[in-house]
């Protein structure tokens, strides 16, 4: 009886580790890396409430602004932005010619929601799927980088 409970524990532990969204391994140690520099070396920023409410990031009633420690990089054509929003949350945000891409995160958890917003359109369409895991993996690296660099 004890090696069936044995079996049964496992194979919830397993299951649960394998669970969509969370983040096992590298990319965790990558996640905690990167909202430990950015609490360190950031400086003070905001998250405004129409990304907030469409990203999902909780904020105050009446609150038009959400508190965030930040860095951000530009090149030729993309913008780079990174955000910790209360030591957990990371928001990245990438703008190039026209789109940008937002990827929220937990350190905890990995990737949780990926956006792509059109201004020119004024249209916000939801990424899901391969494509946004390997981009959002993309900005990690990209992040991690730049936090051992610094």
């Amino acid at each position: 009886m004890r090696y069936v409970w044995a079996a049964v524990l496992s194979a919830i532990c397993i299951t649960a580790s394998a669970a969509p969204g969370s983040a096992t391994g590298p990319e965790t140690l990558g996640l905690r890396a990167i909202a430990g520099w950015l609490q360190a070396k950031g400086t003070p920023g905001f998250v405004g409430a129409d990304v907030a409410d469409a990203m999902g990031i909780p904020r105050g009633e009446g609150e038009k602004l959400v508190d965030a420690m930040q860095r951000g990089f530009r090149d030729e054509r993309v913008l780079r932005m990174a955000q910790v929003i209360g030591g957990e949350t990371l928001l990245f945000m990438v703008q190039g010619e026209g789109e940008v891409y937002f990827y929220l995160s937990n350190v905890r958890g990995g990737l949780r929601k990926a956006l792509l917003s059109l201004p020119t359109r004024e249209s916000v369409i939801t990424l899901d799927g391969a494509e946004a895991q390997a981009s959002f993996l993309r900005e990690v690296r990209y992040w991690e980088d730049k936090a051992a660099a610094r």
